[in-house]
């Protein structure tokens, strides 16, 4: 099989700076701001995004060391896939997250 390569076209920056600190569900991250920053030979991308009122970000967990193939997630007691969790610590640490516009 072929590597995919995925070269980054921009920065996402929020308030988490450790995996401890990032919300277990979407929920707990309401109100919390980020912002992104394309590189500049990807801004027109950006043309008619007005009227949008969210955009899906694809990323890189870039803090994540490994992965594990099971784990138990929150408010459970027993192991199971990762594959079909939203747990970061994912073979390619891999997120994607649809994220409201506010600017």
């Amino acid at each position: 099989m072929e590597p995919i390569i995925i070269n980054p076209i921009g920065v996402i920056g929020t308030p988490h700076r450790d995996i401890k600190d990032m919300p277990i569900q979407p929920i707990a991250a309401e109100g919390i701001k980020g912002r992104i920053e394309l590189l500049p030979e990807y801004v027109s991308g950006l043309k008619d995004l007005d009227g949008f009122s969210h955009i899906t970000l694809i990323y890189r967990f870039h803090k994540i060391e490994g992965f594990e193939l099971e784990a138990i997630p929150f408010m459970d007691d027993k192991p199971h896939g990762i594959l079909h969790r939203k747990l970061p610590k994912r073979p390619n640490a891999i997120g994607i997250s649809t994220v409201k516009l506010i600017a």
